[in-house]
């Protein structure tokens, strides 16, 4: 079992930049990739970026390229996503997720272990 807890959404101006933590409880954390997605109001949950247990591979949302930047230290047990010139349209709930299972990285099903997430809002 593993526990989740993300951190460093907020409040922030259109061009600004948040970033964002995910704690992992338990000893296995360096044994995952994990992953981000976020949600807005009436849409479907979104992939945004992932990385692999190393930290040597990471994977983004097309659309995120050049702006989202995925970290992790294994020694914190920590995953990062620093998130710069943010746009209104970034505005959602942020959720980090461990992959457990075979899959792509940007397939929500490739989850499990869900934290409880954070909001960021953009105003414009």
């Amino acid at each position: 079992q593993v526990q989740l807890v993300e951190s460093g959404g907020g409040l922030v101006q259109a061009g600004g930049s948040l970033r964002l933590s995910c704690v992992a409880s338990g000893r296995t954390f360096s044994n995952y990739a994990m992953g981000w997605f976020r949600q807005a109001p009436g849409k479907e949950r979104a992939f945004v970026a992932a990385i692999s247990s190393s930290g040597g591979y990471t994977d983004y949302a097309d659309s995120l390229k050049g702006r989202f930047t995925i970290s992790r230290d294994n020694a914190r047990n920590t995953v990062y996503l620093q998130m710069n010139s943010l746009k209104p349209d970034d505005a959602a709930v942020y959720y980090c997720a461990v992959k457990r299972y075979d899959g792509s990285y940007d397939q929500s099903p490739s989850y499990d272990y869900w934290g409880q997430g954070t909001q960021v809002t953009v105003s414009s």
